[in-house]
């Protein structure tokens, strides 16, 4: 990252702070509403079986592999610079660490790397920022949908992960020159909507 104050550090802050102080005790606020909504309450989602744990670490790493291999892609391209390649390869390293996480988690549960070609969206600066900037906020909305799904035990460890999403998310909103924190908490999405949105992109097979 850059030296000295960024702006997104108070945005990252109202995602990250948000989600982790939420995560950590069991629930996540998006919206304006418990995430989760429909679900009994915290207790229940705090005893969500293993094998619930399992199917979404498993969508959470899938994810990962989608962010490292576009990012990876982009520094690979050789159309980046300044900025926005420091971000690309910043962030494919952090991404390669998540997955690494995540992995180690689900042991030989873990679903295997999907094939991602980023095709035109590593093409120019301009197509990179664009797609960086949905991935990103596609990434944190299927965080947020699905983080009430895990165990307590699970919650506390990808609560750290989820932190530097959020970072990421607000970093690369700064270089798009929008603002990094546009709401006050973020919506959830599903995650076949996730899933469908990044295959339409060309980055999921």
């Amino acid at each position: 990252m850059r030296e000295g104050a960024r702006p997104e550090d108070a945005g990252a802050w109202s995602r990250a702070g948000f989600l982790r102080a939420a995560l950590a005790g069991g629930a996540v606020v998006s919206g304006g509403a418990v995430l989760g909504a429909g679900r009994r309450d915290a207790g229940a989602r705090a005893a969500a079986p293993p094998h619930r744990d399992a199917e979404v670490l498993n969508l959470f790493l899938t994810l990962e592999y989608v962010q490292q291999a576009f990012y990876e892609q982009a520094v690979r391209s050789g159309g980046l610079d300044g900025p926005l390649r420091e971000f690309a390869a910043t962030v494919a390293g952090q991404e390669a660490q998540h997955a690494a996480m995540l992995r180690e988690r689900l042991g030989r549960r873990a679903n295997p790397r999907p094939k991602s070609d980023a095709g035109e969206a590593v093409r120019s600066p301009e197509a990179f920022r664009s797609t960086a900037v949905d991935l990103e906020e596609a990434v944190i909305a299927a965080f947020v949908g699905e983080g009430a799904n895990l165990s307590r035990a699970t919650i506390v460890p990808v609560t750290t992960l989820i932190s530097v999403e959020a970072r990421q998310a607000a970093w690369i909103r700064d270089l798009a020159g929008v603002s990094p924190a546009p709401r006050a908490a973020d919506p959830a999405r599903k995650p076949d909507a996730v899933l469908d949105e990044l295959r339409t992109k060309g980055l999921l097979a």
